[in-house]
């Protein structure tokens, strides 16, 4: 049987994780930072929902500001802001498709062609969770995983661990190469950041 090289849009929800403190960014809501007069999760929103059937955006404040984007928002299911695996297992509640994919808020270059790669790479291996790797160090946000493993999350979680390379490490996981699209991958942990990226902040949403 031939691996089908894309995937049916219905199989895969997008999750865009946006829960996080941001204290490098001294605490700022980035998915809310406006460059050039547009957010950055507006960016990760419109590269996003065409390689997907349906998108959920993580976030644990600010919700009405996510809601205006016409996507479920998700708030983790436990409170203390618990990084990116909680957000991951708290939208697998609502994901109804067989496999979900994560992506950062705020990295406003991802690749057009993320989902249909992970995706290929995963069933070619027979993988639960495939994962990016930009040629210099694996990406742990942006992975694609089977919607069943959400009980593994929990459990994991529930054991006071939260490293998400760890977790994925319980699992058949595969590596994707991405090394030619580097660049796809940049970005924004620090307020250094966004000079590099050629954006001008309008504004800072704490």
């Amino acid at each position: 049987m031939n691996t089908p090289a894309y995937p049916e849009f219905t199989d895969v929800t997008g999750v865009i994780l946006a829960g996080g403190l941001a204290r490098r960014m001294g605490g700022n809501d980035k998915g809310l930072i406006a460059f050039n007069g547009k957010p950055l999760i507006e960016y990760v929103v419109t590269r996003l929902q065409s390689q997907v059937n349906d998108i959920l955006i993580n976030a644990n404040r600010n919700i009405r500001d996510y809601e205006k984007y016409g996507w479920p928002v998700v708030r983790d299911e436990q409170p203390g802001y618990n990084g990116p695996l909680a957000g991951m297992a708290s939208c697998l509640f609502h994901v109804q498709t067989p496999y979900m994919v994560t992506v950062p808020c705020d990295s406003p270059f991802l690749p057009s062609n993320l989902v249909s790669r992970l995706y290929q790479d995963l069933l070619a291996n027979d993988a639960e969770i495939c994962v990016a790797h930009d040629g210099m160090r694996i990406q742990p946000v942006f992975a694609l995983l089977k919607a069943n493993l959400r009980d593994s999350i929990l459990a994991y979680l529930g054991g006071g661990d939260r490293k998400t390379d760890l977790w994925f490490l319980r699992h058949r996981m595969i590596i994707s190469d991405f090394s030619d699209m580097s660049e796809a991958f940049f970005n924004i942990n620090h307020p250094q950041d966004i000079e590099e990226a050629g954006f001008t902040p309008d504004r800072m949403v704490t």
